[in-house]
């Protein structure tokens, strides 16, 4: 039977892996992998017995709380290291293990050969273990710790192979970008801390209503960056494409089942903040409406297929945050979404993978072609993945994109034509980038070099994709039935409101499929009944160069900060040298000079000293003389 006081165990297995495979370095090379794979899926075992215990237990028992020791103590000022289990953590802990450990044993093939895989899988730990607690976390510093444990994580593992300067420069990237984000957060929780005088989920949760409108407001600003960061969305999405250096096991976890789902995360457990904070709710709307359709462009010009993926995700994330914008009609579609999103993406991410394996590391799709005749249980996995996330019935997609979709479309008025049409533009956009990938990559004639030899990958690679192509198929469903889903996280939000149903959802779902049908269709003309070129031309319009250039977002960001940073930075050097380390020279030049002067006294005749002795005792009484006058 499982209790409270086993949760530690969720997070202490893949901990307990991660520490002891780099503390016992070379002695653990032949079976760290093993040890790593056998944490988490222990990890998955036990948060499977949680997850049937909480069916078990009435709706309103369902949440756990550990209480591990008293972190701070100040004054009336408490914070607890303390783990909440409830509806909504269970489900990440679920996806978190149970993708996470399906990563794993595909990355005992994929890095088989790599003379550092063992730190490579305490590295998987770390960012497992890490996530776990960003979910199980019971107080926004608790979580805060999980956040920055997944930074850490994220930037070891993106630039793993950091002997190239392109995959360390690609992890600095990330790293930093993310800590502008990280910024957002802390500032939350400083606003928590002063306005509320707690931190804790359920203490702010409880001073909501005491609480004035302008600071949850800044709060849910400071959450909505943060979020931003962390989920690559607009305006701190820049290091999400860079961040595919990395071995592409590291893309599947990272982009597909943990790291960039922790904004939509946060968003969702704070929902009592943005449902009181009506200004920062609707800007988490427009941050998601503005990402979908950024990601969805860009992933139309990728010719890397990893970064196409990259793309799709910061697309599919977007959709994710405008649901949780929606308030308590979106959050449990966001969480949905993300769900089915994690097995789908995962599959296409662990299938790239195995392209690249089959392709001598080839990540270019114009130098594909034709491989499903190669790589049939690549084909197929891959394929059910790309059926799911266009939302075709009845794959997954279908069921979570279309409840976002409708819930956009009837929220009403000008809101929702705009929210509406966006998520369907979206749609058909998704379509045309992930056919494109699709034919590029597994249709047409061969168009690889003598250097490829094309062929399927080993059993412990293609079985996870197997698995998660399985989740591609069956989650949406099981998940939308009967409301399942909904209900399930129904007790974590507020919603005593009537949502009104402007959109029949068959006119929502023919919607849809109409959109997607036009973006396949245009695939369809432009790659498929066409030659395609091994090489990307280059006599294009400069719209397309516009989109190669992911939209020019690296050329802001280097106008708005980095150039303006660089300058600042030399100012700041200019003034250490001339005004600081000026006067620490002027103050040592003066003890020099005053050195050389008083030296000069120092004759070496006796005479000389008798005489400055005469002197100062003739000056010392003749003072004495006057002040006693």
């Amino acid at each position: 039977m499982v209790t409270s006081s086993s949760l530690v165990y969720l997070i202490g297995l893949p901990l307990f892996g991660s520490l002891f495979l780099l503390l016992m370095g070379r002695k653990a090379d032949k079976w760290g992998h093993l040890l790593a794979t056998a944490m988490s899926a222990g990890s998955f075992a036990l948060g499977l017995a949680h997850f049937f215990a909480m069916t078990d237990r009435p709706t309103e028992e369902r949440a756990l709380t550990q209480v591990l020791f008293s972190w701070i103590k100040v004054g009336d000022f408490n914070v607890d290291a303390a783990l909440l289990l409830d509806q909504l953590s269970i489900s990440f802990v679920l996806l978190i293990t149970g993708v996470g450990t399906l990563i794993h044993i595909y990355s005992i093939s994929y890095m088989a050969t790599d003379p550092n895989r063992r730190r490579f899988f305490a590295y998987l730990n770390l960012f497992v273990a890490s996530m776990l607690l960003l979910v199980l976390g019971n107080s926004y510093l608790n979580l805060y710790v999980g956040w920055e444990g997944v930074g850490l994580a994220s930037y070891l593992l993106i630039g793993f192979w950091n002997q190239k300067p392109a995959y360390a420069t690609a992890s600095k990237k990330a790293f930093v970008m993310n800590r502008v984000g990280d910024m957002g957060l802390s500032f939350a929780i400083m606003i928590a801390f002063a306005t509320m005088g707690t931190v804790s989920f359920e203490g702010v949760k409880e001073s909501v209503e005491r609480a004035g409108t302008p600071a949850l407001t800044a709060m849910g600003i400071m959450l909505l960056i943060a979020a931003a960061g962390k989920s690559a969305q607009f305006p701190l999405q820049a290091w999400l494409g860079d961040a595919m250096a990395g071995p592409t096991p590291v893309s599947a976890l990272i982009h597909a089942a943990t790291m960039v789902t922790a904004g939509v995360y946060l968003i969702v457990r704070s929902n009592f903040v943005f449902d009181a904070a009506p200004t920062a709710q609707l800007m988490v709307v427009i941050v998601g409406a503005i990402t979908l359709i950024f990601g969805a462009v860009i992933g139309m010009a990728k010719d890397d297929i990893k970064k196409a993926l990259a793309a799709s995700t910061m697309s599919q994330i977007g959709y994710m945050i405008l649901a949780s914008g929606l308030g308590p009609a979106g959050y449990a579609y966001a969480i949905m979404h993300l769900l089915t999103h994690g097995f789908f993406k995962a599959s296409m991410f662990l299938g790239a993978g195995s392209v690249m394996h089959g392709m001598n590391d080839e990540v270019n799709m114009r130098k594909y072609g034709g491989l499903r005749k190669f790589m049939p249980i690549t084909f197929i996995t891959f394929g059910l993945g790309y059926l799911a996330i266009l939302g075709v019935p009845p794959f997954a997609g279908f069921y979570s994109k279309d409840m976002i979709i409708e819930t956009a479309l009837n929220a009403g008025g000008a809101k929702g034509i705009i929210l509406g049409s966006l998520t369907l533009i979206g749609a058909a956009i998704t379509a045309f980038y992930m056919t494109r990938v699709m034919l590029l990559t597994f249709t047409g004639k061969p168009r690889w070099d003598e250097n490829a030899h094309p062929h399927e990958s080993p059993a412990l690679m293609w079985i996870p994709m197997v698995i998660l192509s399985i989740g591609s198929v069956t989650s949406g469903l099981l998940l939308y039935r009967n409301d399942t889903f909904k209900n399930w996280l129904a007790p974590l939000f507020h919603d005593h409101a009537h949502h009104e149903e402007l959109v029949p959802p068959i006119v929502v779902s023919a919607l849809a499929l109409t959109m997607v049908a036009i973006g396949v269709a245009i695939a369809l003309m432009k790659y498929h009944f066409k030659e395609v070129a091994p090489v990307a031309p280059e006599d294009v319009s400069w719209a397309t160069r516009f989109v190669r250039n992911d939209l020019g977002q690296d050329s802001l960001n280097e106008t708005l900060f980095m150039k303006p940073g660089q300058a600042i930075t030399r100012g700041l050097v200019a003034m250490d040298e001339t005004v600081i380390d000026g006067a620490v020279r002027g103050v040592g030049s003066m003890a020099i000079e005053s050195g050389s002067t008083l030296r000069r006294t120092q004759t070496g005749y006796v005479r000389a000293y008798a005489a400055l002795i005469f002197v100062g005792a003739l000056a010392l009484l003749t003072a004495i003389w006057v002040v006693t006058q």
